[in-house]
């Protein structure tokens, strides 16, 4: 029965890189720093470290800064608004999206971890589950209403949405991978 508690519970070096990374997300999204405003989105670096959490010490870390990630992300669409952040006002797109880059980015780690291509990988599945998610939520829930919030058609509103996720999804995608690979290999060669 012991067992089974301590197994839930957190090591306290997990809860010292939930505590700091949560940090950095709520730094990154109180500043212009987390997110890179292109009207009438906010691309964003603030997943970087929901994937980071993911890759070092798994995929319930990950979530866990996922979560800070989509809380704060809701706090600021309600706090800065603009005409389309009502999407964000969903906790599904807001929250839900951000726990799930650290679940899966968590998991494509444990799968590829022996190969040296593991962590890359995660930090591009990580950023796409963002990107993926968040568009393709807004697509089937607010299409209609995104299309009104900006004064185009439902037609001309799925061009701009598959356009935010090539312009800002791949370049989001790749950048991610930069940034993530370098800070997991310190961390690694540091924990040694």
């Amino acid at each position: 029965m012991q067992k089974q508690r301590s197994a839930t519970r957190f090591q306290a070096r997990q809860l010292a890189i939930i505590g700091l990374l949560s940090g950095i997300s709520i730094f990154l999204s109180v500043t212009p720093l987390g997110f890179i405003p292109i009207p009438p989105i906010n691309p964003t670096i603030m997943h970087i470290p929901v994937i980071i959490g993911a890759i070092i010490e798994g995929p319930l870390v990950g979530a866990f800064v996922g979560g800070i990630f989509g809380v704060s992300s809701m706090i600021r669409a309600f706090m800065t608004p603009t005409p389309t952040n009502f999407i964000f006002w969903n906790p599904i797109i807001s929250v839900g999206v951000r726990i799930m880059i650290g679940v899966v980015s968590g998991y494509v780690y444990r799968m590829l971890k022996n190969r040296k291509s593991g962590v890359a990988v995660s930090a591009l599945l990580g950023t796409l589950t963002n990107t993926v998610g968040v568009l393709g939520l807004a697509y089937l829930f607010y299409l209609s209403r995104y299309a009104s919030a900006l004064g185009i058609s439902e037609s001309a509103a799925t061009a701009a949405l598959l356009g935010i996720a090539g312009t800002n999804g791949i370049p989001e995608a790749i950048v991610s991978a930069m940034i993530v690979v370098p800070v997991v290999a310190a961390y690694h060669k540091i924990k040694k």
